[in-house]
């Protein structure tokens, strides 16, 4: 029997801090002030300098971000969710179910926080509320994630939650003239069980 996850749907989860919740058109300038963030910006290897981190973006860049928001809910093949301080009720970040590999049952995770919501403990319970959504109720046999070396804030979330670590890519990306090691991670349904 194939298992294929409903990215289709898009659920709502509730913790004790965050809120996991589809994209609303109100969420869309949050996430672009949030895409915007030197420290979003590095983590995330979306940019290879200090230069480009500090560069805003173009109007033509931003409009194809919204576009992007704009068409979450519709995505048939990854699921992204806003994360929402309950405490202030604003966005601060999103978690992303993506590359769905049907044959292994298995798919990437992504998660960014900005500054709004750091340090409160908000992303590991968003990662949380997450992997028990992507194992309880989609039935996903592994979760995967890849994290820079230089983002040891992460890499202690995902180990916190259940994490292994299954290799590195050595020197595998490149940030200002110094090569920075990528690590691989993964969790197994039955770890996540156990």
């Amino acid at each position: 029997m194939k298992l294929e996850p409903k990215f289709l749907q898009k659920p709502t989860l509730q913790g004790e801090k965050v809120i996991l919740r589809p994209f609303q058109i109100d969420d869309i300038d949050t996430m672009l002030d949030i895409l915007s963030d030197y420290e979003v910006k590095k983590l995330t290897g979306s940019v290879c300098n200090d230069k480009e981190a500090y560069t805003q973006s173009s109007e033509e860049e931003l409009e194809k971000t919204r576009h992007w928001y704009r068409t979450r809910n519709e995505q048939e093949n990854r699921l992204d969710l806003a994360i929402v301080d309950k405490k202030t009720n604003k966005v601060v970040g999103e978690v992303v179910f993506n590359d769905y590999d049907d044959s292994s049952n298995k798919v990437n995770f992504r998660i960014l926080i900005g500054p709004d919501g750091r340090n409160k403990g908000l992303g590991s319970e968003a990662t949380s509320l997450f992997l028990e959504y992507g194992f309880n109720t989609l039935k996903l046999h592994k979760i995967g994630l890849h994290v820079f070396s230089f983002n040891p804030r992460g890499e202690h979330v995902y180990i916190k939650n259940g994490f292994v670590l299954e290799g590195i890519l050595r020197e595998d990306f490149r940030y200002e003239e110094e090569y920075i090691d990528t690590k691989v991670y993964g969790l197994l349904s039955s770890e996540f069980h156990a």
